[in-house]
């Protein structure tokens, strides 16, 4: 059996992104930190990630009540920043196995408009 934890090898991939490269973008399924932290270590610019549902189960005015990973529910959906890097984590279209439904958190297909500084 392959758990979930197994299939994130981005140390197999990982270094330093171009220093003169305009954006710098990583990508991962899920915002667990021990994913994120490496990639804002090594420079990206732009993290972009799903996962979370956006929270899935939300109370309204408090927010996220879990993530499906270590990220803090603050940043379950949205723009945030991790250690110098934007953040993006899409609240997405689906839902979870365990719970297959959704509340006070629609699902969204997020455009993204990257303009230059």
């Amino acid at each position: 059996m392959i758990r979930i934890s197994d299939r994130d090898k981005y140390h197999d991939v990982s270094g330093a992104f171009d220093p003169g490269a305009d954006l710098a973008l990583a990508v991962a399924h899920a915002p667990y930190l021990r994913v994120l932290n490496p990639m804002a270590e090594d420079g990206a610019h732009l993290i972009m990630a799903g996962h979370t549902h956006g929270g899935q189960l939300r109370v309204p005015g408090y927010g996220a009540l879990v993530t499906n990973c270590d990220l803090d529910t603050k940043r379950a959906r949205g723009l945030s920043e991790h250690h110098g890097s934007a953040l993006h984590v899409s609240a997405g279209l689906g839902t979870s196995p365990y719970a297959p439904f959704r509340f006070a958190c629609p699902p969204e297909a997020t455009l993204l408009t990257l303009t230059s500084r």
